[in-house]
């Protein structure tokens, strides 16, 4: 796929960071996931993708303050970019327009 272009797990990551709001860090994002998916997610699949979209300048992310329950540890938060928020609008929209295209047929026997 191009640099601007999203695959499925990339879509998903963005689609839950922009529902958790400011709670994106990565076991909340993780969480998340596999909560809607019924999938499991690794960690290592989801910093991998984190890291993708952050260079393609779909996500940044910050270091909130310190957390008594972390011991005094900060979290990276992240958050999804305009260009992140434009991105998914078009895999919508593609994905959309197919969706109206779809002939809903009798299942094969």
């Amino acid at each position: 796929m191009g640099k601007n272009k999203l695959g499925e797990f990339e879509e998903l990551v963005l689609l839950a960071i922009g529902g958790l709001d400011n709670e994106a860090y990565t076991v909340s994002i993780q969480q998340l996931l596999e909560a809607h998916t019924n999938r499991s997610v690794s960690m290592g699949a989801l910093y991998t993708s984190l890291e993708r979209l952050t260079k393609k300048g779909f996500l940044k992310s910050s270091m909130s303050k310190p957390t008594a329950e972390r011991g005094g540890k900060s979290k990276r938060i992240y958050r999804v970019t305009y260009a992140g928020e434009s991105a998914l609008q078009e895999a919508r929209m593609i994905r959309d327009s197919l969706w109206k295209k779809f002939n809903w047929s009798p299942a094969w026997s």
